[in-house]
């Protein structure tokens, strides 16, 4: 498993192993569940959609993985760096910046845009 020492050291590398569009997209649809899952846990009380919400999004992300990028998820090896990059990515997307980001990134390191 690679160490990184900082998050600013681990961005890259979560950007690379979400190389194709589809990856991130899934990513997208799988976190704007949990903040559906979150909204609808508050207005209707019932509890069990906030833990419905991370077994949702990480389903659509860890599919997206092993079926559509072909790597295992950066989840496994730092699940808190990764929680903290996918809500980035997720905010990138949204206010549609992530192909700037995308760019910075070093000429071989191939990415989807």
């Amino acid at each position: 498993m690679r160490t990184f020492k900082s998050f600013e050291e681990f961005w890259p590398f979560y950007l690379k192993q979400h190389s194709k569009k589809s990856t991130r997209n899934w990513h997208f649809v799988g976190t704007s569940c949990v903040f559906i899952f979150l909204v609808i846990a508050m207005v209707t009380g019932v509890v069990w959609y906030v833990f419905l919400a991370p077994i949702v999004a990480y389903s659509f992300a860890w599919i997206s993985h092993f079926f559509i990028e072909g790597n295992k998820p950066a989840t496994f090896g730092h699940p808190f760096w990764s929680l903290r990059a996918d809500f980035k990515m997720y905010y990138l997307m949204l206010t549609r910046r992530i192909n700037q980001e995308l760019m910075h990134l070093p000429l071989e390191d191939k990415i989807e845009m």
